[in-house]
């Protein structure tokens, strides 16, 4: 059995520490939601403004929305709050946290998340009715009746106005403040295109009964007030408006894993007053209160036994395949679950010093210490941008002097703008993304988000969780060793019998297999356990034993020197050896243990082969541990790591990254998530807890190791088709704005690259879904 393994609860010597150390922290650190960012030079920018006030340390999260800030007894947290909003954002200092509830989420909250992505569909279902008579108008000559530009002016201009005011706002904010982002460039090249397309209409000769608007693939200086770019300014607008919808839609996500952890724990708690059983709040406990905690409930917070004997299942919490066997004066964890009988608990730590509470904190450090999203787009864009601006002022300014002609040069200038109009850049990443997450999902893969991807070309090791993970999750009987003379058949129909009046998952194991191998089984009667060690009962008149050798030792069982040696062989080899016997004499050894999945060995063999080296972790003891790790073909000492604690997890994650490596982490229980969120990319098997999937950054739908190889390689050629779209992007982007600047690039002909730029990236993401 492995009744120790995962439950020690850290010591008050220790606990003290941590405390006085997270006090310390906590008079010198803070963290403050953000909002208002639109891309990641808008975290940059914040960072900076903040990192300017003396003595301030801050490093602010776009993906998260958050920033954590570290600063001196001379500046206040108020003033950190107005340093952000002087920089044209909004920040929210964290809100007191509740008693009995760690971990409070402060800032947005998951109402405001969701209204963002609800107002950004809106914009976006409007924009796309709106546009798209505008583009096929615009593009097919022969569907243009009389005064069809009017109609697409009526058309185009809610879009433009409306539907584009995220972009419009942002550019307005951040030219407040000196800065130019992506936003100004989309803001500037749809106003640019409206407004000389409504000059053309009003004061041009586009607004003419009859006139047509044929695709002229020429490079020759044109009449721009005969032209209208209506569809580019509508296009645009509807293009990236489903970018920023679909990236909302993964930020609503945020805080998932906080709030999956604080579910699990108890919601209300029977406690002994006065000689009788109150139920209270959990968040109403105090350090001293005793409470019960019957067979089948969750276990209110942290605390000592009192009274009782059961087993304790801290799977959740530890990932322990075999509950824990608990009596007067063991430590048990809150949120686990009482599966034997009844039980008083003593409370040590409620709030936010248990050790739930503890989880909740260390996933949420884990998750702010991810690097920023890295989006190549908004990096460049620091840079391109006001290069775009200046560039198309200095058309414009160029022309004047050049020929006086106001016409020429605004129509250069408009082409300048238009054609650096970042249409292909708003597709590049979301329609790879869309393409490969869609492909992902048909093979049991799903992919967060884009800043997973950057992970994935980089990881070199690949830490695996065991239970859930590498094996079952489950017990199953294993091997059968029977004495000389008994029967196998007759050996498993008696201990199947008893062992079905158990709920424990050892004897479910045994009697699931007896009832398989050996058909229905006979009634028990006199059915008893024995402080954890075993079971025993009447069968056919047989005084039946199934347990340990202490509960054999007690019943004074005779143990044959070849079961002994079975025995001694299993439990050195990790598995759970149980002894039969009846008549006062062992018929039989039981081994019972954590089946590894007949798909493992074979995922270890394709992480290998994409240059991984996989290395075994979990809070089991060492004989299993290295048993497990034989049959994968995990053979190297330093690449099988047991009897970890969830805290040791993280530490065993942050070494690895310490020593140069970049670490995926592949898990599925809680005590898992905090691991999966420091890891650089963390793989949740969908067959485990949802805090664990909501920590990680790609889900195994079908809880199948070898879908993990198939995550990192389909990341990986998503990847490479981002950066393929975002280098022809640019790539287009830079050669044709010096044919624009020089009046060679009719705006028209610059809308028309644009479309052909951003069929080109389409074609190119939807080559993902030939992944297999």
């Amino acid at each position: 059995m492995t009744a120790d393994a995962g439950t020690p609860v850290p010591g008050p010597a220790r606990d003290g520490q941590a405390a006085a150390d997270a006090t310390t922290a906590a008079d010198r650190e803070i963290e403050l939601a953000i909002s208002g960012m639109t891309c990641a030079s808008c975290a940059h920018r914040i960072e900076r403004k903040l990192n300017k006030l003396d003595g301030v340390s801050a490093s602010v999260n776009y993906a998260t929305e958050k920033a954590r800030v570290a600063y001196p007894e001379g500046v206040s947290p108020e003033r950190l709050v107005e340093t952000v909003e002087a920089a044209g954002y909004q920040a929210v200092l964290p809100a007191a946290p509740e008693s009995g509830h760690a971990g409070a989420e402060h800032g947005d909250t998951p109402e405001s998340a969701d209204r963002e992505a609800d107002t950004l569909r809106t914009r976006l279902i409007a924009a796309l009715l709106l546009s798209v008579p505008v583009i096929v108008l615009a593009m097919v000559p022969p569907l243009q009746f009389d005064n069809w530009q009017w109609a697409s002016l009526t058309l185009a201009s809610p879009v433009v106005v409306w539907a584009a005011w995220p972009f419009h706002r942002a550019a307005l904010v951040n030219l407040r403040h000196g800065a130019a982002t992506m936003d100004t460039l989309v803001s500037m090249g749809v106003s640019a295109a409206y407004a000389w397309s409504v000059y053309a209409l009003f004061f041009g000769h586009a607004g003419m009964p009859g006139m047509t608007h044929a695709f002229e693939f020429t490079i020759e200086r044109g009449d721009g007030g005969a032209n209208i770019y209506l569809e580019v300014a509508a296009g645009v607008t509807t293009f990236l408006l489903a970018g920023r919808y679909f990236e909302a839609r993964a930020k609503r996500r945020a805080g998932a894993a906080l709030r999956a952890l604080l579910e699990l724990g108890a919601k209300d708690v029977g406690v002994l007053r006065d000689g009788r059983e109150e139920r209270v709040p959990v968040d109403r406990l105090a350090v001293g209160d005793r409470f019960v905690v019957r067979p089948g409930e969750k276990i209110a917070t942290d605390g000592v036994v009192v009274d009782g004997v059961s087993a304790v299942d801290a799977s959740m919490l530890t990932g322990e395949s075999v509950p824990v066997e608990v009596t007067e004066g063991d430590s048990v964890v809150g949120a686990t679950v009482n599966q034997g009988g009844r039980l008083v608990v003593e409370a040590t730590r409620v709030g936010g010093d248990t050790r739930l509470a503890q989880m909740a904190k260390l996933v949420e450090d884990a998750q702010a210490g991810k690097a920023e999203v890295q989006r190549l787009a908004d990096r460049i864009s620091g840079v391109f941008v006001p290069v775009v601006v200046v560039l198309a002022l200095g058309t414009l300014i160029g022309w004047l002097v050049a020929n006086g002609d106001v016409q020429a040069a605004f129509t250069a200038a408009v082409a300048v703008l238009i054609i650096a109009c970042p249409c292909a850049l708003g597709l590049a990443t979301p329609t790879a993304l869309l393409v490969g997450t869609g492909r992902g999902a048909q093979l049991g893969i799903l992919i967060k988000g884009p800043e997973v991807l950057e992970s994935t070309r980089r990881v070199d090791t690949v830490v695996l969780d065991k239970t859930g993970t590498v094996t079952t999750a489950a017990m199953a009987l294993s091997a059968v060793h029977v004495a000389g003379g008994a029967d196998r058949a007759e050996v498993l129909r008696l201990a199947g019998a008893v062992e079905n009046a158990s709920s424990h998952p050892v004897a479910r194991a045994v009697a699931d297999a007896a009832e398989r191998e050996v058909g229905p089984l006979p009634e028990v009667v006199e059915f008893a356990t024995s402080n954890g060690l075993g079971v025993h009962g009447v069968v056919e008149g047989h005084a039946v034993v199934v347990g340990r050798a202490a509960l054999a030792r007690d019943w004074a069982l005779t143990v044959p020197d070849e079961l002994a040696a079975a025995q001694d062989a299993a439990e050195r080899d990790g598995g759970t050896a149980v002894i039969v016997g009846w008549d006062g004499r062992a018929r039989a050894v039981l081994v019972v243990r954590d089946e590894v999945k007949a798909t493992s060995a074979e995922a270890v063999r394709r992480m290998r082969a994409l240059g991984l080296r996989p290395v075994l972790l979990t809070g089991d003891n060492e004989a299993v541990a290295r048993s497990v790790a034989t049959q994968v073909g995990i053979d190297a000492p330093g690449d099988v790591i047991a009897e970890v604690l969830p805290e040791d997890k993280v530490a065993v994650v942050r070494r690895l990254q310490s020593e140069g490596r970049v670490v995926a982490m592949v898990g599925d229980g809680v005590n898992d998530a905090a691991a999966l969120a420091a890891a650089d990319l963390g793989l949740a098997m969908g067959t485990g807890t949802d805090v664990a999937i909501e920590a990680g950054d790609l889900t195994l739908v079908r809880g199948d190791l070898t879908a993990a190889a198939d995550a990192i390689r389909l990341s990986r050629r998503t990847l490479r088709t981002i950066k393929g779209n975002l280098f022809w992007a640019f790539g287009y982007n830079v050669a044709a704005l010096p044919l624009a600047a020089a009046g060679l690039l009719n705006p028209m002909l610059a809308g028309a690259a644009m479309a052909l730029s951003s069929v080109f990236v389409v074609t190119n993401s939807l080559r993902l879904r030939r992944f297999s």
